[in-house]
């Protein structure tokens, strides 16, 4: 926006060694209504003050003329010529370049139905208008022209990811539930039904009598400890586990009860043959 200012101080610096000044030659502003209809046109005399403030409606058009001519009276084209539009309240500033010909005519116009993007936003207070000239040949010049009343801009369109660059509400973590456990009087009963066969196995094991030794025996030993590793993995599975590692954990428990629950079954058989035989 303000890019072509250094060059323009670049130019100050090398004023003392150049003394030719450049001028214009017939400045002229114009303004034009929406319907074409002339409302404003008089020539700017820069050796007096500033003319009255120049005020555009919503779809006026500003048109400026001018020739830039050095001490001579001859047309010139220098290498940088642009209008500073400023803001002295809010410090905002807008630049815009001038086209000049070679022979040093120029001709600059604001339509306010299509503004220029680089014109600073507008309130209640005037743009500063004025001109900065720039050669390489030539002092550098600046001319204060006028004040600018335009029309009050419109708040910018809000862009669709400017939520995202604001303060967001703070993440405050929801923890889950703590898990409900059931009654007491509930785990008891089930308990006690998990107890129960071994309490029907204990009962059982005073009406077998003189055969209580046999079950201790090397052949059934293995058979009764699977069992209990069956109950105790029940309990696990109530106290910690899951259901898919009770499954996998049964799956590989089946293997060795089924191989001892072989075996248990065919010492039982033997010792029941071999007594009906005597």
């Amino acid at each position: 926006m303000v890019g072509a200012l250094p060059w323009f101080f670049a130019s100050l610096f090398l004023a003392g060694v150049r003394a030719s000044v450049l001028t214009l030659q017939s400045p002229r502003l114009s303004v034009i209504g929406a319907d074409a209809t002339p409302l404003r046109n008089e020539p700017l005399s820069l050796a007096v003050k500033v003319p009255a403030p120049v005020e555009l409606g919503p779809a006026d058009k500003l048109k400026l003329t001018f020739q830039i001519v050095d001490a001579d009276g001859k047309g010139v084209q220098p290498h940088q010529t642009f209008l500073r539009f400023y803001d002295e309240v809010t410090g905002e500033e807008g630049v815009q370049p001038v086209k000049v010909t070679p022979g040093g005519k120029a001709k600059f116009e604001l339509n306010m139905a299509r503004p220029f993007s680089s014109l600073p936003p507008s309130g209640k207070d005037p743009l500063q208008v004025s001109l900065y000239i720039g050669s390489f040949k030539h002092d550098p010049v600046q001319y204060n022209l006028f004040d600018l009343i335009v029309p009050a801009s419109q708040a910018p369109a809000q862009h669709p990811d400017e939520t995202f660059f604001h303060v967001r509400p703070e993440i405050f973590h929801t923890f889950r539930p703590e898990q409900k456990v059931p009654p007491k009087f509930v785990s008891a009963v089930f308990t006690g039904f998990i107890a129960a066969p071994w309490v029907v196995l204990l009962g059982l094991l005073g009406n077998v009598g003189p055969q209580v030794p046999h079950l201790f025996s090397p052949s059934i030993i293995p058979f009764v400890a699977t069992l209990g590793a069956f109950e105790a993995l029940l309990v696990w599975y109530w106290v910690d586990l899951r259901i898919g590692q009770v499954l996998l954990y049964g799956a590989i428990l089946s293997v060795p009860a089924a191989i001892t629950g072989k075996r248990a079954l065919a010492a039982v058989s033997e010792r029941r043959l071999g007594k009906s035989s005597k």
